[in-house]
């Protein structure tokens, strides 16, 4: 079951352009066998790996803000890995590369067993409606993908402002065996957010604050 429905969305000019010109450069096409990321990179580093990056915009910002981490973001819609692949070029950022395709296919396949240091998954698809629910990205099997691909007391971010999906992502987490948490407390009230700079603002965030939502982060850690 998918979590995401491939939209085809208007590229623009300049995307259409980053994709044919850039994507050669700092892309990565999906593929069974699991990536080198010391070669891929050139260079051993802590890997953040961000799911869902959207326009690329908080990506881009923490690559620039921390060179001397390597950054691997997965998205499926083509205007936002064009845009991010602008950002890669007009930043001049070596640190980052980029996975169009299907996260929960990468992460089983491309990366490999405690490899990564840190995941952010940033206000990922709440799938509302109750017949979606199965649709939802934060599933215990996917938190056992992370788990594998992930190193010990390695951190995963969760960010989300809807309620319902706050309240699932608290229940998986505190169910999973691999995760425990590193910040909050235990109740889904200590995962509220309280203005702590925890992480750049995404524009789903700003979208959501705007129609009065509130914000619950969720950072735990393997082992």
């Amino acid at each position: 079951m998918r979590s995401f429905v491939r939209r085809a969305g208007r590229l623009t000019t300049a995307q259409e352009r980053a994709l044919t010109e850039l994507w050669p450069v700092w892309g990565i096409d999906y593929g069974e066998s699991a990536l080198d990321l010391k070669a891929l990179f050139g260079r051993a580093a802590k890997n953040v790996l961000e799911i869902g990056f959207g326009n690329g915009d908080t990506l881009a910002e923490d690559a620039a803000s921390k060179p001397e981490q390597n950054f691997l973001g997965i998205e499926v819609h083509q205007p936002g890995v064009g845009r991010l692949l602008m950002h890669i070029e007009r930043r001049n950022l070596s640190n980052v590369r980029v996975i169009c395709h299907d996260a929960v296919e990468v992460l089983g396949a491309q990366i490999p067993p405690a490899s990564l240091d840190t995941v952010n998954i940033y206000f990922p698809d709440p799938w509302p409606k109750k017949r979606h629910h199965k649709r939802r990205l934060i599933q215990p099997a996917f938190l056992g993908l992370l788990a594998r691909a992930i190193k010990t007391q390695a951190r995963l971010h969760i960010a989300t402002d809807w309620l319902p999906y706050a309240e699932h992502i608290h229940a998986c987490l505190n169910d999973s065996p691999d995760f425990n948490n590193a910040k909050h407390g235990q109740t889904l009230d200590d995962a509220r957010h309280t203005g702590e700079v925890l992480r750049s603002e995404t524009k789903f965030e700003r979208r959501g604050r705007k129609l009065g939502h509130e914000v619950w982060d969720f950072i735990y850690q393997k082992g």
